[in-house]
């Protein structure tokens, strides 16, 4: 597989973790928003360092295109850890979304008994719908929303007028996508740009787990009765089904990944989990390891250059 490790930090994304780590010890409860197709590759370590021991609502946005079953393995995951409650949600049901509040409360019961507002703090990596939430939650447009991953670029304070104020935050991606499989994901799914990556490496690695994971959703949408053994054989028959085809009949595999994509995306495909908490903490071990190769042998190059520099000196 590709070692696609996607960087991506502006600017304006280290200004906003420097201004979120100095409202931090003001806030009761943080939000974090993940995607429910990605929930581990969608949380930001970045967010868990910043957290400390606060208590968390971690919410499973667009659990309509995720896989339910999976989904609650997710919830199920989470809340072993201390102070975390989990939940999922759609946006398309306002319902759902309030009931984010009612969790805000359960983790924070003594600033109601002290009759003070609680003080949440709203965050999530790029194009989770934040901002959905948020414009949901105060009832009115206060969040800009669009498809476009960093829409939002500054904080700001909203009282919900519910005993609830809430600090909104840009999202924010760490420095540096260490797990490339969550790389993947994370583009898969429309986190980062679409120029972060290569199109047609990010369909090849979805295709391929859709196969093992989804074979009868990948049959019955690009109606294939028979699933090729290699992913790029695949493709091919996708884009075959699909027409897209160049001069001479070769298929155009640029096309047919827009199209697995888009059609993953918007939940034309089904629904659909990218990731399960087994294949994350087998995955985490692969990155110790390569991180742990690199760190020796940067070592040894180091060591190398120090003795030819002394053989040079003699």
């Amino acid at each position: 597989m590709v070692n696609n490790t996607i960087q991506w930090f502006p600017g304006h994304m280290h200004k906003a973790r420097k201004e979120i780590e100095e409202v931090v010890p003001q806030i009761d409860v943080i939000i974090e928003v993940l995607d429910a197709r990605i929930p581990f590759s969608s949380e930001n370590p970045l967010i868990s360092s910043i957290r400390g021991d606060k208590p968390c609502v971690k919410v499973l946005n667009k659990r309509d295109l995720a896989d339910p079953e999976l989904t609650q393995l997710w919830i199920d995951h989470f809340e072993k850890e201390n102070d975390v409650k989990a939940m999922a949600i759609t946006t398309a049901n306002p319902q759902e979304v309030h009931k984010i509040m009612e969790l805000c409360r359960k983790l924070a019961p003594h600033r109601e008994a002290m009759g003070k507002n609680i003080r949440t703090m709203i965050m999530g990596i790029p194009n989770v719908g934040k901002s959905t939430i948020i414009n949901t939650l105060a009832g009115r447009t206060i969040a800009q929303t669009g498809n476009q991953p960093a829409v939002t670029r500054r904080q700001q304070r909203i009282n919900l007028q519910n005993g609830i104020v809430l600090s909104d935050t840009p999202g924010i991606l760490w420095p540096k996508v260490e797990n490339p499989h969550s790389g993947f994901r994370l583009a898969a799914t429309g986190a980062v740009k679409d120029t972060a990556m290569e199109y047609d490496e990010v369909a090849f690695y979805t295709v391929e787990y859709l196969a093992k994971q989804y074979p009868d959703l990948l049959k019955e949408r690009y109606q294939i009765d028979e699933l090729p053994e290699t992913e790029i054989e695949l493709m091919e028959a996708i884009g075959a089904k699909r027409g897209c085809l160049r001069a001479g009949g070769r298929v155009d595999l640029h096309k047919a990944s827009e199209i697995l994509l888009h059609e993953l995306r918007n939940g034309t495909l089904g629904q659909v989990t990218l990731e399960l908490p087994e294949m994350i903490t087998q995955e985490l071990i692969e990155v110790e390891i390569e991180a742990t190769r690199k760190a020796e042998e940067k070592a040894k190059k180091k060591e190398e250059r120090r003795k030819r520099y002394l053989k040079n000196k003699k």
